[in-house]
């Protein structure tokens, strides 16, 4: 006989038996595959590609309130754009559910070409909407239309594809791997960020509001079919037996959801805070375009490096102590940070606040997302990450950029954003004391 690993309905580690005739155990497991490196790295990819159509939005957020919103004042233009992007997170949780639920009965490959397609699809057709200007109230409309498509994409992506790296990965590995869904978003925002860079620096105001974001967005649509030849060679990981009766959901998995939601909270608000430095630098401490988008670069690159990092450090230590610590340092940061910020005014204290911010929440992003994983049996992973990380995101981190501008503008302080990415540090801390260790070692070590 064959062994191989399951998790039961409380996330603990069981070992089961494939029969020699090749049977599929019971619930659907299938007996796991050598997995290359270049394999990881195509899901990896795919992830990275996503992750750049959407987050170009965000950064050129001032150009395209410009092009597609009519209003009176460049504040107002900003705000009626920020909703726009917040809009593409209303369809995230429907596409967390639809799509990650579809992950759990097609396979994750399926599932991860499907949002792929969506993307691309959305991407073209936010690059090639004429502006006001030209075609009137159908611009914002088609606008919204696409950001609808986009979140409901990326909202179905996270389920499957995060599935597929802890199936992967070897049990005592799992954190570096799943580690990777969120190095490779870094790695776009990254990407992003100097591409908003370079354009920036190569051209004027006028040419970047008029159409330059445009070739920003376009650059992602160039690398949809690489992204489909990736994926499309993928093994799967999954295989549903459906004679078996499908996993029943319990107060267990509700309430790993509900903690769930509240962990990625933190690092949902903490991540699109980040985002928000490009605009904060422009908008709010009055910096050129081409010394705002190094902000973006560097944020990107300290949470690239630091991903890996919290994955590698939750396989050694646990999910929870690294948890805890990443968490509790970004508390102790975030203020003081944007406190630099706006007392110097200066590009180097605009990267160096964002730095610091970004390493602390690079490390805190895989233990959770790892932990949640864990927490699932497999019938029900790849809709339940889906659905919790969609719905962490539509609450909180959507909302974000356009809670921070709003209440810089209430509170008539450009340290607004401080306090806000404080207030969800402590909610996050409060969620992650209450979730039980998942590490496989260290939960079975701890066992009575």
């Amino acid at each position: 006989m064959a062994q191989g690993e399951a998790l039961d309905a409380t996330g603990r580690l069981c070992i089961f038996w494939i029969p020699p005739n090749g049977t599929s155990p019971p619930g659907g497991l299938s007996l796991k595959k050598s997995i290359t490196v270049s394999q990881i790295a195509a899901v990896a990819a795919g992830n990275a590609l996503e992750f750049y159509d959407f987050t170009t939005f965000a950064f050129f957020a001032i150009q395209i309130g410009q092009s597609f919103f009519p209003s009176s004042d460049d504040s107002g233009k900003l705000l009626l754009s920020l909703a726009t992007f917040g809009v593409g997170f209303l369809t995230r949780p429907l596409g967390g559910v639809v799509i990650g639920n579809l992950g759990d009965r097609w396979g994750r490959k399926p599932a991860m070409l499907l949002c792929f397609g969506l993307m691309g699809l959305a991407i073209l057709g936010l690059a090639l909407t004429p502006s006001y200007s030209r075609i009137g109230i159908a611009a914002p409309f088609l606008v919204v239309g696409f950001r609808l498509l986009q979140g409901f994409a990326l909202g179905g992506e996270v389920g499957p594809a995060t599935a597929f790296l802890m199936e992967a990965a070897p049990v005592e590995r799992r954190g570096l791997y799943v580690s990777m869904q969120f190095a490779t978003q870094n790695l776009s925002i990254m990407a992003a960020g100097m591409v908003g860079l370079i354009l920036s620096n190569a051209m004027s105001a006028q040419q970047l509001s008029d159409w330059g974001w445009r070739i920003a967005m376009l650059l992602g649509t160039l690398v949809v079919p690489l992204g489909f030849f990736l994926l499309n060679r993928l093994p799967e990981t999954f295989h549903l037996d459906h004679a078996a009766p499908r996993t029943k959901i319990t107060r267990v998995h509700l309430r790993v959801a509900v903690l769930g939601i509240f962990m990625l909270a933190c690092g949902t608000i903490s991540t699109y805070t980040m985002n928000y430095l490009v605009t904060y630098g422009t908008h709010t401490l009055g910096l050129p375009p081409r010394q705002a988008f190094g902000a973006t670069v560097t944020t990107g690159l300290l949470g690239m490096l630091c991903n890996p990092i919290g994955g590698v450090a939750s396989d050694r230590f646990g999910r929870k102590p690294v948890m805890l610590a990443a968490v509790a340092l970004l508390l102790l940061a975030a203020l003081p940070c944007f406190i630099a910020m706006t007392v110097f005014k200066t590009p180097l204290s605009l990267y160096a606040g964002g730095a610091v911010m970004a390493a602390f929440v690079g490390i805190s992003l895989p233990p959770m997302l790892i932990a949640v994983s864990e927490s699932l049996p497999q019938s029900l992973r790849s809709g339940g990450i889906g659905t919790v990380y969609a719905l962490s995101i539509t609450i909180f981190g959507g909302s974000a950029q356009f809670v921070v501008t709003w209440l810089i503008g209430v509170l008539h302080t450009p340290l607004a954003p401080g306090f806000y990415l404080s207030a969800a540090t402590i909610l996050g801390l409060a969620a992650i004391i209450l979730m039980h260790e998942t590490a496989p070692a260290i939960a079975h070590s701890s066992e009575p």
